[in-house]
């Protein structure tokens, strides 16, 4: 392809991406495919010979868009959100037509300066205290890794780098009972193992109780065992738990633990000040992260990790090679040594025109309006007797089920919660997930896609009950 046809094939290109995200409401939000279908459209070899980009694009109307799940439609409720916007899809466009590999200084000095920059603009926004340092990781699950590295190597004395996890005492991590998956899974691969994570009992509001973990970490040291991290939650994936930070990070004080704070979804409300106190305690901690790519209108991939020890960051990761040096040492960032990956894209790009389109007045206005609108569906929930929440909202997440009069065991509760919630889902007009809350089986809603209005939490909720009453 020359240039030329680029040219005429991108604004082509351009156009069915504006005319998608306009119409995206005429598909399913859920991919209504079964497993094996999409695979078995595709040719099972690849062709000898190139083909035009109007055939190649015509077979991915019709064989691959039907199994894709959109997550950019106005009635995706699941998960939490990835929520995109024009002004970062832009910037990805630019990133990827650069093609640059930012790993080092030397390789993109712009990549390198704006994404410090910038990641000193979001920590101003969250009201997060002089004395952090921001870089850029590829999601919240990289983050805690890192944390969970960076803690055993301060526990070891920088010693398992070297000589590995011989000889020395099983180190713990330490987590609620609600804290997301990624934590057991990045202590599995740093070297920690599944047994040696503590899932601590929580109170009434899902929060994890301090006077446990102090007692879990008090019986590990009395065992012999090292407690090396503690990962604190501001808004778990399953009922949005907000951890006391101050009552963790001074128990993690006292007993040299280092602590980390899982913020992904819910850090983004930081930059709003009537939510500033979840962050209450941060001269405690360690390091923090939370996802513009989950409710700050940024395209994943792009995760604010936060850390108040750069020094100690880049002493667990750094690696040197000749093909490295550069006259340059000593004076810049290579953020190479700031994470797993060697290779790195120009994130930052994407997070400096969404910041700068919107402006934070723009980005705050984004959020409360969905927090409203979970304030309203929370409303008509509790109005409704067949219907119940499950846990107190958090933000803009919601967990209820349906439980009509006369109803019997909790196992049949369950069982009519489940077919409902995969009726609903199996209808493609909107999309939910599952949670257990408390052993109970729950519905969860999310609020947080970037065209979401009221008129779709609205439509979510009768068909919601619409369906429960046929069931």
């Amino acid at each position: 392809m020359d240039l030329d046809e680029f040219r005429s094939h991108a604004h082509q290109m351009v156009d069915w991406m504006t005319d998608y995200l306009a119409g995206i409401e005429q598909y399913p939000v859920r991919a209504q495919t079964h497993p094996g279908e999409v695979a078995g459209k595709l040719s099972a070899s690849a062709p000898a010979a190139g083909e035009p980009v109007q055939r190649i694009m015509a077979d991915f109307a019709r064989d691959v868009l039907p199994g894709v799940t959109h997550w950019q439609h106005p009635s995706f409720f699941a998960y939490f959100p990835a929520n995109s916007s024009p002004p970062s899809v832009l910037a990805e466009m630019l990133t990827a037509t650069i093609g640059a590999q930012c790993m080092m200084w030397q390789t993109s000095p712009a990549a390198t300066e704006m994404e410090t920059r910038v990641l000193d603009w979001l920590r101003q926004m969250i009201g997060l205290e002089e004395g952090f340092t921001g870089v850029i990781q590829d999601s919240a699950s990289g983050a805690i890794l890192a944390a969970l590295l960076t803690a055993r190597e301060k526990a070891t004395g920088f010693e398992a780098n070297e000589a590995g996890l011989t000889g020395g005492p099983e180190l713990v991590a330490y987590c609620s009972d609600q804290t997301h998956t990624a934590t057991e899974k990045g202590a599995k691969i740093a070297g920690y193992g599944r047994r040696n994570v503590r899932k601590i009992a929580t109170d009434d509001t899902f929060a994890i109780i301090p006077a446990e973990l102090e007692k879990a970490i008090q019986a590990d040291i009395a065992a012999g065992r090292k407690p090396a991290c503690a990962v604190a939650s501001l808004g778990a994936t399953g009922v949005g738990a907000i951890d006391d930070l101050a009552a963790m990070g001074e128990i993690c004080r006292r007993y040299g633990v280092f602590f980390h704070v899982d913020a992904a979804w819910a850090g983004s409300a930081l930059i709003l000040p009537e939510y500033r106190w979840m962050l209450e305690g941060q001269e405690t901690i360690d390091s923090l992260v939370f996802n513009p790519h989950k409710w700050l209108l940024t395209n994943f991939d792009c995760a604010a990790h936060f850390v108040r020890d750069p020094e100690a960051l880049i002493r667990t990761f750094a690696i040197d090679a000749s093909y490295y040096a550069g006259p340059e040492a000593g004076q810049v960032i290579d953020y190479r040594d700031w994470g797993v990956p060697l290779g790195r894209r120009f994130r930052a790009l994407k997070l400096w025109f969404v910041i700068r389109s919107y402006g934070i007045e723009g980005l705050q206005a984004f959020l409360r309006r969905h927090i409203a609108l979970a304030e309203e569906l929370e409303a008509k929930i509790a109005a409704e007797r067949d219907f119940e929440l499950v846990a107190p909202r958090v933000l803009s997440l919601l967990n209820f089920r349906f439980r009509p009069a006369g109803s019997a065991s909790e196992a049949e509760t369950d069982a009519l919660n489940e077919r409902l919630l995969n009726t609903l889902n199996a209808s493609g007009e909107a999309y939910f997930t599952p949670n257990r809350v408390r052993d109970r089986y729950a519905i969860r809603i999310s609020i947080g896609q970037t065209r979401t209005k009221a008129r779709h939490v609205d439509a979510a909720w009768d068909l919601i009950r619409r369906t429960a009453r046929a069931l």
